[in-house]
């Protein structure tokens, strides 16, 4: 069933629907656009630079774009060995190609490298990826770290001040020692904003090496004892309350 948007004849940018649509993020259906693959009551798109409302017809690769669907949410164990991209130059396996049979088309919201795992949301709307994802919503993210080295307190604790690496400024994280195996160690760590490979590039700035990451709670949306490989979707009213002013926008 389609999803009513409030004032859905009310012309909106060409990126922001296809993002709707989940079939891709804002950015990358400029670059669909600009390569020519997006076409608009069959003319096509050579600019970003083009407004649509729910009346228009559009076709991406010559298929017609439908109506989006209400916005929905999923969480999903992300096992270590998969990369967060629909296709991988290398051939190395992903996220995309593992999951269960069944679900609609969706996009993740971030990401988790190639050896990370835990918690991965993934939702078939773009624009409540873009949401979650923005820098100024400043969804708190928790991990579980498990680091070789010898842990220093006072280094972990001073993280809270933020710490500049290589020239890059990272903002302030908590770093927590849980428990000490030998020269290994379990941490928690929670953070707002998410620069690539951040945790990992903290830690090595510390002296210790990261050789186990998970993911635990990405906002008010928590891994729980969802199995690895697992997709569980996230009940619309639960998702309702949590992102009430995301919902608020559309209807």
């Amino acid at each position: 069933m389609a999803f009513m948007e409030k004032d859905s004849f009310k012309p909106e940018r060409i990126a922001k629907r296809l993002a709707r649509a989940g079939i891709c993020s804002r950015r990358e259906a400029e670059h669909l656009i600009t390569a020519g693959r997006v076409s608009v009551d069959g003319e096509t798109l050579t600019s970003p630079a083009f407004n649509v409302t729910t009346a228009s017809q559009i076709t991406v690769d010559g298929k017609i774009l439908q109506a989006a669907e209400a916005p929905r949410l999923w969480r999903y164990h992300k096992p270590a060995g998969l990369i967060t991209t629909a296709r991988d130059p290398k051939g190395r396996p992903t996220v995309f190609e593992k999951l269960p049979p069944g679900l609609p088309r969706v996009i993740s919201v971030g990401r988790l490298d190639f050896n990370s795992e835990g918690l991965l949301l993934l939702t078939n709307d773009g624009e409540l990826a873009r949401h979650l994802e923005l820098p100024q919503n400043a969804w708190l993210r928790h991990y579980r770290v498990r680091v070789y080295g010898k842990v220093d307190a006072a280094k972990l604790t001073a993280l809270a001040k933020g710490v500049t690496i290589s020239g890059i400024y990272y903002e302030p994280i908590k770093a927590v020692l849980e428990k000490e195996q030998g020269t290994n160690a379990w941490l928690s760590v929670s953070l707002r904003e998410g620069k690539n490979r951040e945790i990992r590039k903290i830690m090595d700035h510390l002296g210790l090496q990261v050789s186990r990451l998970i993911r635990t709670s990405f906002g008010p949306f928590p891994l729980g004892t969802l199995p690895p490989g697992a997709v569980e979707e996230v009940p619309r009213r639960a998702l309702r309350g949590a992102l009430e002013k995301f919902f608020e926008a559309l209807t």
